[in-house]
């Protein structure tokens, strides 16, 4: 009999994506308090992507760890997953995926890094995350769009944005705006990034699934 799993996710993979990778109990992104709940009706495995951010409601320390005391594995990955793996797995949690693997290396360090505002109906995000925004501009350096100088002015554009306002329409107007890329760049820059966007969160958060799948098939 395979081990029971829930995932929190929702925003960085849908519910209806993920239960085709995987067949799991799917909760929206976690809050606090939740873990134990499912840490006593049986759940030998539970899957961290998407979390609430900024403020007292996030998944806290304590009780991952009390899930891992129980004997519980707990995979994180892609957001909230991933920020809390960075700091839990000395302790035992398993991080996957980049944004873990640059959390835990200090390539980046603000919760922000991940925050997206949400529909509260759907949990889809409804901003752009800086991860992706990074990746994606990084992309466009590599194809040859924009020049260095215009990859590291943008991506502080988008740094100093506040999380909800975050969008490819916005940064690109707002930096032919300020100079910062040429007016005539405009269609192509922006094309780019809707039309290749690099979206390392669902990415990560596939690698999550996968991970949580093979333990379940371990158990």
């Amino acid at each position: 009999m395979k081990a029971k799993a829930v995932i929190f996710t929702g925003n960085s993979i849908s519910h209806e994506d993920a239960r085709k990778i995987l067949g799991a109990n799917y909760q929206p992104p976690v809050r606090r308090f939740q873990l134990e709940k499912f840490v006593q009706e049986g759940y030998k495995i539970i899957g961290i992507i998407d979390g609430i951010f900024f403020d007292r409601a996030a998944v806290g320390h304590r009780e991952i760890l009390s899930a891992l005391d129980s004997g519980v594995k707990v995979v994180g990955g892609a957001s909230m997953g991933a920020l809390r793996a960075s700091e839990l797995d000395t302790h035992g949690m398993i991080g996957v995926g980049k944004v873990y693997e640059w959390y835990r290396d200090g390539v980046i360090e603000s919760d922000d890094e991940v925050a997206v505002s949400t529909n509260p109906d759907t949990f889809e995000p409804i901003s752009v995350p800086l991860v992706n925004i990074r990746e994606t501009l990084k992309a466009a350096l590599t194809s040859g769009l924009v020049s260095e100088e215009e990859h590291d002015s943008l991506l502080k554009l988008a740094i100093d944005t506040y999380y909800p306002d975050r969008s490819y329409f916005g940064l690109v107007k707002e930096g032919v705006k300020k100079g910062l890329i040429p007016e005539e760049k405009k269609k192509s820059v922006l094309d780019f990034c809707t039309g290749h966007e690099v979206d390392v969160k669902r990415e990560d958060a596939v690698l999550v699934l996968e991970t949580v799948k093979k333990l379940m098939e371990k158990a």
